[in-house]
Order: structure tokens, then C-alpha cells, then sequence
């Protein structure tokens, strides 16, 4: 099926199809175009031209072309967090460039929450799942965190399932982790070498990875977490901007702020610059470097996360495992980065005076 035909489908330029179906770091001009896109392909079940791709590179035999589903776990929609979009992206891109095709795309947020998962017919929606690709999906990539039920039940039902996480799974099914605990550890490492005591946590607490390394971190230094500013939040802009105002009404305000991800931490800062009247100016940290973290005023200090190698080595693992490559359980861990820029001052400085996005 041609890129023509999805051009077709999806009302856009054939130049457009193939830059978002081959390159992840491409901006397109809207969400909207590139999930038409996306949808059209899956809808013809396209593939690239396999037989001209060997021939090129001189392979001889032709490889079978594997459909793949991917599950996230953490948002409703393409937009709602821009990490798990951006990585989307890439294996999105990978599954195109490895020759494979994606089945379906599910945003079932009931899969990462704990008590929901007790509560619904798992068994239904896991089969509602497989149903919605005519039963033909041979492997699944799981983005973000999963109910250990959950994840057993959905081991059973595909052929071979790779989670891309930060919290793991413990040896549950393959996955590529950027492991939680550092990457909280090494931002609030970071407030301490500044100066920071009164440290603050804004993000999910249950069962999470971020949250476990913040306290670990915290009591490494002999600093007992104020629960006052421990704020329990959806991962989500709105959010972060509510859960600043609940910050404001606090007598003993933090001076430093670890925010489990960006785009609450973006929420924080936008409404940080609508009440500058208060002349509170804590310094943020947060995790993921999604692209609109360098496009705030104060640029946000945050742990970068690898999308880029988190995406391709979940591919290659499950391919891996398709082809009888290995049978016991991977587990591949990659570093975050520490990006030092605008957001964080030392404690005894009185921080930034326009916070503005």
C-alpha cells in the first residue's frame, strides 16, 4: 500500500506522510494531522516495501512482517504528556523502519491505577483489545506503568510484550527502564548541592518509582519530608498550576520543589507567572526534557530521559524475542542526565523574579 494512498486518506502531502512515518523528531503542523496520518496507516496495514529495502542492502531472503500493538498506560490521548507522546513517536517510527506493521494504539490510562484494575474485568478488556486487531498482533509495547496483574494477564494473551518504563516490572516481561529512583535521586541531589533543606514533592505517590527516590534521597541526608508539601497530582499541566495554588496557601512554603515530570512542572511555572504579586520564587526540578522544558522562562532544570534509545532498544527487543533470539526475561536500564539550567538557584539567593512562559 503506497504512501500516495495514505497522503489520500489522511488530506496531507506524500512528503508530509513520509517525514512522519519516518522521521520521530519531525514537527508536525498539528497532533491532529499526524494522528490522521498514523490512523490511515494502520487502517491499510502499511508497510514499507520490504522486497526493495533487502535488495538494496543485498539481503536475500525476506523477513515476515510482524504486527504490533502499543498500550499507554499513563495519558487518555496523544497530548496530554508530552514524554510519552514523544516517545510514541520513535517507536512509532521504528516499528515503520524495522519493516513491521502497527496494529492498534490503546490509551488506557486503567491499566497504571492500582485500585481500578481491582475493581474492572480485566479479562474483558484485555480480550476487547486483541478483538480490535482481528486477533492478529504478535507482539505488544507497553508505555509507561502497569498493574502487575495487569501485565500477567496481558503476557499471556500476546506473543511477546516489552514494557518501556520508569518504574519496572520486575522481571515480569522484557523492558527498557530509566529507572525512577535515580533519576529523582539525582534531581533532588542537585537541590541539596544547592543549598535546598525545605524540599517539596509535587507528583503521584502511590506505587511510584520518583516518589521512592525522593524520600530515599531525602533521608540519605537526614532530611524528614515535610508531608505539607507532599502533593499528590495527576501528571497533567492543569495540575501542576493547581497544585502551585495549594502551595501559595501554605505558611512554611518549600524553597526547592522536585516535580516528578515536566509538564506538571510547566503548569507549576505558568502559575508562578500569573501571581507574581506573591514574590515566592522556589526553584524547580523536574524529569522527562520534553520539549517545551527549554521554552519556559526560567528554562526548566529537569533529568533528561533517553527517548530516543528507550524506543529503538524496545523494538529490537521485541523483534528479538519474535524470532526466537532469546527466551529469558531482559532487563535494560539506561541513565537519565542532569540538564542544568534556569529553574534552580541556591537557597540563599532569592531565585527568579519574572517566572513567564
Amino acid at each position: 500500500m503506497s504512501i500516495k494512498r495514505i497522503a489520500e486518506l489522511s488530506g496531507v502531502s506524500p512528503a508530509t506522510v513520509s517525514r512522519v512515518l519516518n522521521h520521530p523528531e519531525y514537527k508536525c503542523q498539528s497532533p491532529e494531522v499526524r494522528e490522521r496520518i498514523w490512523k490511515a496507516a494502520m487502517q491499510l496495514g502499511y508497510t514499507p516495501n520490504q522486497a526493495a529495502r533487502n535488495l538494496k542492502l543485498g539481503i536475500a531472503a525476506e523477513q515476515k512482517n510482524y504486527y504490533i500493538g502499543v498500550l499507554m498506560t499513563r495519558t487518555e490521548n496523544a497530548t496530554a504528556d508530552p514524554f510519552f507522546g514523544e516517545l510514541l513517536r520513535v517507536i512509532e517510527s521504528e516499528i515503520h523502519k524495522q519493516a513491521a506493521i502497527l496494529a492498534k494504539v490503546w490509551y488506557l490510562p486503567l491499566f497504571s491505577n492500582d485500585k481500578k484494575c481491582r475493581t474492572e474485568n480485566l479479562d474483558r478488556i484485555i480480550d476487547e483489545m486483541y478483538r480490535e486487531t482481528i486477533c492478529v498482533c504478535d507482539g505488544l509495547i507497553i508505555i509507561g506503568k502497569c498493574n502487575k496483574e495487569a501485565l500477567k494477564k496481558l503476557n499471556k494473551k500476546y506473543k511477546c510484550v516489552v514494557s518501556v518504563n520508569r518504574n519496572s516490572t520486575n522481571y515480569e516481561v522484557d523492558e527498557v527502564l530509566c529507572d525512577g529512583r535515580k533519576v529523582a535521586s539525582m534531581a533532588v541531589e542537585y537541590l541539596i548541592s544547592l543549598g535546598h533543606r525545605n524540599i517539596g514533592y509535587v507528583g503521584e505517590c502511590y506505587n511510584e518509582a520518583r516518589y521512592a527516590g525522593f524520600l530515599e534521597n531525602m533521608r540519605k541526608h537526614e532530611i524528614e519530608p515535610d508531608p505539607s508539601m507532599i502533593i499528590q497530582t495527576h501528571q497533567t499541566e492543569t495540575e501542576g498550576f493547581h497544585a502551585m495554588q495549594r502551595i501559595f496557601r501554605e505558611e512554611d512554603r518549600p524553597t526547592g520543589i522536585y516535580c516528578a515530570n515536566d509538564i506538571t512542572a510547566v503548569g507549576m511555572l505558568k502559575c508562578l507567572a500569573k501571581y507574581k504579586n506573591y514574590y515566592y520564587t522556589p526553584s524547580i526540578i523536574s524529569s522527562d526534557d520534553i520539549e517545551e522544558a527549554q521554552c519556559t522562562r526560567p528554562m526548566l532544570t529537569t533529568v533528561s530521559l533517553p527517548r530516543e534509545e528507550m524506543g529503538k532498544f524496545a523494538m529490537q527487543l521485541l523483534l528479538d524475542r519474535l524470532r526466537g533470539g532469546h527466551r529469558s526475561v531482559v532487563r535494560l536500564e539506561l541513565e537519565g542526565r542532569l540538564m542544568i539550567r534556569d529553574s534552580c538557584a541556591p537557597a540563599d539567593e532569592s531565585g527568579w523574579s519574572d517566572y513567564c512562559i
